[in-house]
């Protein structure tokens, strides 16, 4: 075919047991529903007519130059080991290196069945691939790593789930899809081999300053430490911080059950499969150390010695508890107009973030306001807000530019989930509109002027659970 893109294989070119070569499944009736142009420039993808888009990345033909497969992998799922994973529904096409020098890897989701699908279809249906698609590119616009969104693709065919629904192929690039669980599957079946030359790879396509396996661990801790932090300052919640979906390069992966914090509160979950509360927004900074700690333990099982080496990883993942709190107070004392926040800026911001709690205060507008100087509106007790308005405003005064620090830090508008939910039932009514809408909205989170998108959900739109949608 005509559609030539300049593919690199790398990961194609270690050995067959790190995945399964296979074609994606060739879908009915491939449509192109939304395609990200700045993105394909980006990966210097060739320009081609919409059918033939549509062809390539619903994995109905194969690009030339590509090299499909699913990768293998394992994972704790909710703490749970798994010893075998793997691309159940995802085909890797191929690596192009980008205009900006990054190699990338471009996926096909819901391509159709691999050996890792566990009984599943391996398709996906429409809902959850317009999620990925809008929060993905919402969090690249708040300056969150993430992977992105290249293209969605209608198939054609019915997915049946609780019921039919129409299905749909995401096309999702990322830094790379190592995870934490590739190193597991080799370090759980005594793969030293390959798990070394695995952490040669990741060194030398991620981080080629880092000394061997502790020096790959110490650079993974420093990103995820920065990655959740950046999480909690726009409240968002994962939903599903098992190791499989912890990435080495430190970019945010699976956008399932995940979700904005509307009005406040420490412990939300909105995942459905989080009964526990597991993934819980307050929890996020301790789940991932418990990741990174998965994470040495695999790293370890290469070395002739591993024995010698455990202090070192110990030392390097109880560090991560520090690195969070530093890297969110960054953030969130920007969030305050603070260019340069100090430890004694913790109460500060604590104190607030218990006010909107107890107060039930949106989360991102109240900051919002906070940059634009009409705050006391978000709380009912404004009494109470006024009192630490007073200490807040004693600290903030020092600052030279603090409302452009704040503007910054804090988005005007996020991808509300009853507003996803809207926009996925219009979608499957054959009504794009509101997808557009959101998306144009959301590639300038901090200046938008959309404000019917700014507000918090009523009672009845509220939307208390969010699925896994595979």
């Amino acid at each position: 075919m005509s559609f030539t893109a300049p593919f690199e294989n790398t990961y194609a070119a270690l050995p067959p047991g790190f995945y399964t070569r296979l074609h994606p499944t060739p879908v009915k009736a491939p449509q192109l529903f939304a395609y990200n142009h700045g993105l394909a420039e980006l990966l210097r993808l060739p320009k081609a007519p919409e059918t033939e888009l549509a062809a390539v990345f619903s994995g109905q033909t194969v690009p030339d130059g590509a090299a499909p497969l699913a990768q293998l992998y394992a994972g704790h799922q909710f703490g749970s080991f798994n010893p075998q994973l793997g691309d159940g529904r995802a085909i890797l096409l191929g690596e192009t290196v980008g205009r900006d020098g990054i190699r990338r890897d471009i996926q096909l989701k819901g391509s159709g069945p691999t050996p890792y699908s566990r009984m599943g279809d391996g398709r996906a249906w429409l809902g959850p691939v317009l999620r990925e698609y809008v929060v993905s590119e919402a969090m690249h616009a708040l300056g969150i790593p993430t992977t992105r969104a290249l293209a969605a693709v209608l198939t054609g065919e019915e997915v049946l789930r609780e019921t039919a629904l129409p299905g749909a192929v995401l096309t999702r690039v990322a830094q790379s899809h190592l995870r934490v669980g590739t190193f597991q599957v080799f370090a759980h079946r005594g793969q030293k081999a390959e798990l070394k030359q695995l952490t040669d790879y990741a060194i030398a396509r991620h981080y080629p300053d880092a000394d061997g396996a502790m020096g790959l661990l110490r650079a993974v801790c420093a990103k995820q430490a920065d990655l959740i932090a950046a999480w909690m300052s726009v409240g968002f919640i994962h939903g599903v911080m098992n190791t499989d979906n912890c990435t080495i390069s430190g970019e945010t992966i699976d956008y399932g059950p995940c979700a904005f914090i509307d009005d406040y509160h420490a412990d939300t979950v909105f995942s459905s499969i989080d009964q526990m509360g597991r993934y819980a927004y307050s929890n996020q900074p301790r789940i991932i150390v418990w990741n990174m700690a998965q994470f040495a333990t695999s790293l370890l099982q290469q070395l002739d010695d591993p024995a010698k080496a455990v202090d070192e990883a110990t030392q390097i993942v109880h560090a991560m508890p520090a690195q969070i709190e530093a890297a969110w107070l960054r953030r969130f004392g920007a969030k305050l107009g603070l260019s340069d926040p100090q430890p004694d800026d913790t109460p500060l911001i604590e104190d607030l973030l218990t006010l909107m709690q107890e107060q039930g205060a949106d989360f991102t507008n109240t900051f919002d306001a906070l940059a634009r100087g009409d705050a006391r509106d978000q709380f009912v007790d404004r009494d109470a807000f006024d009192t630490w308005a007073a200490r807040w405003h004693a600290r903030r005064d020092s600052e030279d530019d603090p409302q452009t620090t704040m503007r910054s830090a804090s988005p005007r508008i996020i991808p509300r989930n009853h507003r996803i939910e809207e926009m996925i039932q219009a979608a499957v009514a054959g009504d794009t509109a509101p997808f557009t809408r959101l998306m144009q909205a959301l590639a300038d989170p901090f200046q938008t002027g959309e404000t019917d998108l700014m507000r918090p959900p009523t009672t009845a739109q509220r939307v208390p659970a969010t699925f896994c949608g595979t």
